[in-house]
């Protein structure tokens, strides 16, 4: 019994370990708490705690040496020990375990006891047989089980150096309840064993060599067939008037080791103690000298632990997850957004975080880029062209004036009129760049500082009367695809109304589209800044494939977001 017991948990323990893979941090997702909505106001800064991960149970099995420690010395091993436990986690550092353990001991003294009518100490009516007899080896064969609830603190995971424990060191104490069923070996065949004052001379029972040597005497004579139960003490509580049942005390200690996210395993002594002097059969030394001193129950046990769940919807369970990840990783990243720095060197109106062109020559004009403009899309920037509207199609010099072969038409001069006068026809028109307006964390409104680009565009329109214009809306990664939907119609929706109501625009001549987070302007975005250039509303002269887009499924409208002539501010949740 005893070696099918542990081959199985060997078993158990090479399957477990052939499962074990390098793991990564815990990703931990709002649908993956007890209130979703408390930790997604918690990552986007609205409250200063996150919520509580959901977190799988452990069910346990567990094995190992049981001996018993009472009247009677122990055999060793003295016997095998085996059950179950289920855990669960309240916080990162107390559980609870209900555990369950079934175990049998032996134990063989080498002194020579006697009956109570020669001044023994066996003084139950079981013994009645050793009267007239020299006296008694005693020796036992317990069946022992109990059931308790535990509370169970680790600080293991309390960590300020990594991300995550291997190992935990943890400590239980609980209660619960405990039964046993003493059998002992008194006689040979039917009658009890005689002659045993002689094996007493077998050893020096003050040495270990003598005291294996008297065992060895014993372990000869006796038969080995525990045939006759216990005294039980009377008058107290059992199961059905056969099963005795003690209320018993459980106190541990262990250290486990995590092999996998799912699998973990323990060693772990813990002893039992209960109101009970029976455990080996004996509870007196002598008749005169009837001290009850209660026998105590050891139970070393490998445990191991397999956490339930799918780690989609559950963490592991609490005791395994450093409490102080996210903080940390917070501080990391805090630490790594780089200081605001409103330093503009080439006085272009476009501070060197985000100039593209950071040594444009003074005067020249550029576009929020800080990229110096070429109006005529010759490849000639404005302040070096001298003819910084060359008519298309026209091949230029290195001064970017355009070779015209032939003589000068009235088209030509009505157009050069036209230019100067500053109304431009539509057929020149859709060769504008037009800028983008972007937006801070968690917010669709327009930003003061992009008030004089939308006039830009407004004034575009209007010197363009046939030309159609596309506002696209965008953000960054954050968030899910669904909510930056809605996030990016409601900042598109909100340039659009501000051009209509500002500026009297035709509403049909703008196409609202909206991308969410799906084309970002920079990819693999880590910075806060590389974030804000995510965050933004394009507008461009509308293409062949531009279409007006319908709200997005789901979308609920954000405050200050309102389809009509007048334009109100947004303060929107979002990215």
């Amino acid at each position: 019994m005893t070696n099918k017991i542990f081959t199985l948990l060997i078993v158990m323990i090479l399957s477990a370990l052939s499962t074990i893979a390098q793991e990564t941090a815990p990703k931990v997702t709002d649908e993956m708490t007890v209130n979703a909505d408390q930790n997604k106001n918690w990552r986007m800064g609205q409250t200063p705690y996150s919520a509580k991960p959901k977190n799988a149970w452990e069910l346990g099995v567990h094995a190992g040496h049981f001996l018993i420690d009472g009247d009677v010395d122990r055999r060793l091993p003295a016997g095998y020990g085996f059950g179950v436990h289920l855990r669960k986690a309240i916080h990162y550092v107390f559980s609870v375990r209900a555990d369950f353990m079934y175990g049998q001991a032996k134990g063989l003294d080498p002194q020579l006891w006697s009956h109570s009518s020669k001044g023994g100490g066996l003084v139950e009516s079981v013994f009645n047989d050793y009267r007239t007899q020299d006296g008694w080896f005693p020796a036992h064969k317990t069946t022992y089980g109990y059931l308790a609830l535990q509370g169970v603190v680790n600080i293991g995971n309390l960590l300020f150096h990594k991300d995550r424990n291997k190992w935990n060191w943890y400590a239980a104490v609980g209660g619960g309840l405990s039964s046993h069923k003493t059998m002992l070996d008194l006689k040979g065949g039917s009658t009890a064993y005689s002659g045993l004052a002689s094996i007493s001379n077998a050893g020096d029972l003050n040495t270990k060599a003598g005291r294996k040597d008297i065992k060895a005497a014993i372990d000869a004579k006796y038969d080995g067939t525990y045939e006759t139960e216990s005294w039980k003490k009377v008058g107290i509580f059992r199961l059905g008037d056969e099963t005795n049942i003690h209320l018993v005390f459980t106190a541990s200690m262990g250290v486990s080791r995590k092999l996998s996210q799912r699998i973990n395993l323990g060693l772990e002594h813990q002893v039992m103690v209960a109101d009970n002097d029976m455990l080996d059969g004996i509870r007196f030394r002598t008749s005169g000298d009837q001290t009850n001193n209660n026998d105590l129950s050891h139970y070393t046990n490998l445990r191991l632990g397999i956490n339930l769940g799918n780690f989609n919807k559950v963490t592991e369970p609490l005791y395994w997850l450093n409490p102080l990840d996210a903080q940390m990783n917070d501080i990391a990243s805090l630490k790594q957004r780089p200081v605001f720095d409103l330093t503009d060197t080439d006085g272009d109106g476009v501070i060197d975080m985000l100039d593209k062109e950071v040594d444009t020559p003074a005067g020249a004009a550029v576009d929020t880029r800080g990229i110096a403009l070429d109006s005529d899309g010759d490849g000639i920037a404005d302040y070096k062209d001298k003819e910084p509207f060359s008519p298309p199609g026209y091949v230029v010099s290195k001064e970017g004036v355009a070779d015209v072969k032939c003589c000068i038409t009235m088209d030509d001069v009505n157009k050069a009129i036209n230019a100067k006068a500053g109304a431009t026809k539509s057929d020149d028109c859709g060769k504008w760049f037009l800028p983008m307006i972007h937006f801070d964390l968690d917010k669709a409104t327009i930003k003061p500082e992009f008030y004089g680009h939308l006039h830009h565009v407004a004034t575009v329109m209007k010197m363009c009367p046939d030309v159609c214009v596309t506002v696209q809306g965008h953000t960054d990664v954050r968030s899910s695809n669904n909510y930056n939907s809605s996030l990016s119609y409601n900042r598109a929706e909100n340039v659009v109304n501000y051009l209509v109501s500002q500026y009297g625009l035709d509403r049909n001549r703008i196409k609202l589209m909206y991308g969410g987070e799906d084309t970002p302007m920079v990819g693999s975005s880590k910075r806060e800044v590389e974030h804000y250039m995510n965050r933004r509303v394009e507008i461009r002269v509308c293409q062949p494939t531009d279409s007006e887009m319908a709200r997005p499924e789901g979308y609920v409208p954000s405050k200050g977001v309102k389809s009509s002539s007048k334009f109100i501010g947004n303060k929107n949740s979002g990215f």
